[in-house]
Order: structure tokens, then sequence, then C-alpha cells
């Protein structure tokens, strides 16, 4: 969708009321991301806040050698909290954002997002719970590192990838090892111990997932 009427908007934002739909509608732009798109990237001032309309950003911390830290996923109708916080105080973003598959993002001016907050509950409101939500998941994966082995900090995250993408997970055993600081070997070997159990099935380009929870 390269463009979208109130309607449309009020469907992916609910809690916002008609008024509030009418100005963010009014000054903000609506962007288009293929497959892998980068919507934000280290070092890159950001101006705007980023709304998810349609399809799923990956957000990501990347090292020196190019290693991806998996932070959290958003979906339609979420924030990127990091885009409002650099936006709200100029900085320049310490994360990278990417598209999944093709995705349509809203971007709000920085001004705006300042102007909204002061006259819209519902916005302040909105802000405040994309906050806490990733503050939550970013606490999880630490929880998951610092806490847990290699084989539970796997099964976190083919959980969370279920949760945002569904039971069919597209990613090969190099990039889940990448994204877990691990090696193909090590992340397949853990992978067939699951199919072993019935929790998955692994096909040749994605890996079907049937019921996790039975391993809890």
């Amino acid at each position: 969708m390269d463009t979208i009427d109130q309607e449309k908007l009020h469907k992916i934002f609910p809690q916002f009321e008609e008024p509030l739909l009418k100005e963010i509608l009014s000054q903000s732009t609506i962007k288009h991301l293929d497959d892998s798109e980068e919507a934000m990237r280290t070092g890159q001032y950001i101006k705007s806040t980023i709304l998810l309309l349609d399809g799923l950003l990956k957000v990501y911390r990347e090292d020196d050698e190019g290693n991806e830290f998996l932070m959290y996923y958003l979906e339609p109708g979420n924030a990127c909290a990091m885009s409002m916080m650099c936006t709200a105080r100029d900085e320049k973003s310490q994360i990278m954002a990417k598209a999944v598959n093709s995705a349509e993002v809203l971007l709000i001016p920085s001004h705006l997002s300042e102007e909204l907050l002061k006259k819209y509950n519902s916005w302040h409101s909105f802000v405040i719970a994309s906050y806490r939500q990733r503050f939550e998941e970013l606490l999880q994966t630490l929880d998951s590192i610092a806490f847990k082995g290699l084989d539970e900090r796997l099964l976190f995250y083919l959980k969370r990838h279920v949760k945002v993408s569904g039971k069919e997970i597209r990613l090969s055993h190099q990039q889940i090892a990448y994204e877990l600081n691990s090696s193909r070997e090590v992340i397949s070997r853990l992978l067939k111990k699951l199919e072993q159990t019935g929790a998955i099935t692994l096909h040749r380009n994605y890996i079907e997932v049937h019921d996790l929870d039975i391993l809890d």
C-alpha cells in the first residue's frame, strides 16, 4: 500500500481518535520497504518515528564483523521505540532495522511527534506502552543469554519467530547461528534433537514448527 486512508489507519491503530489520525495522515510519509531493505542503520540520524503498517521488521545490533544480535521484531500496529528515542533526542541510531519481508512503514516527522505528545493522551499512552513492551522483550532476551544454555536459547528464539511469523520459519541454520552467536554445526545438531522430539520438522529451506511447548 503506497497510500492509506483514515479508515485503514484506524484499523491498524484502533486506539487513536479521529483528530489524531487526521494529523498523522496530513504530515506523515508512507514508505515501502523491499525484502531485507534497511529502515534504520547504525550511525544514522533518525528524523522520524517509525510505525509499521504492514509486513515485519527485524530490529537488531550488528558488530564490527557483521554478526547480528536480534533485539526484537515489529509487527503491524507497532512503533519502533528506538526511532522514537533517537528522534526525541536528535541522536544517531545505535541499532539496525530491516524488513524481513516487504513492508510498509509510516514516518512521522520529529516535530509532529513532539506536538502529538502534548495534544493527545492516546499518543502519549502509545509511546509509553511501546517503550515498556520493547524493554520487557529486551529483558527476556537478556535473561535467555545470561541464564540459559544454548539449547534453551534456541527454543526461546524459535518461539519468538513463531509468535511473529507463524509456524514456518524460513531461516537457514547459518542465519540462526549468526543471531545466536554460535556455529552452524552446533545449531544443526540442536535442531536435529528438537526434530527427534517431534517439536519440529526440518525441511530443505525452512523449519516447520509443530509444538514447542511440549519441551517446557
